[in-house]
């Protein structure tokens, strides 16, 4: 193979989905003592969603929560295309 025998391929990402998590501390094991956590997860969430945004709102669904919320995560899915 020589130095000039390959390409140079251009990729872009198309987000597909978002999920918003909050996770919540649902006290502590009585063995180990470690936390234990359950989470709520919150579907079709606008792909461009800003992160103050996702926060105001995980901010406000905690206060309706009865676990004290130890942290809060976005999760995406995006394909993976030839562009």
């Amino acid at each position: 193979m020589h130095c000039n025998d390959f390409h140079i391929f251009s990729f872009s990402l198309d987000m597909t989905k978002s999920t918003l998590q909050l996770v919540l501390q649902d006290g502590i094991d009585s063995e180990s003592g470690s936390p234990i956590f359950k989470s709520k997860s919150f579907n079709n969430v606008k792909t461009d969603a800003t992160a103050d945004q996702l926060y105001a709102i995980a901010i406000a669904l905690v206060e309706l929560q009865k676990r004290p919320l130890y942290t809060i995560n976005r999760k995406d899915n995006s394909d993976i295309r030839e562009g």
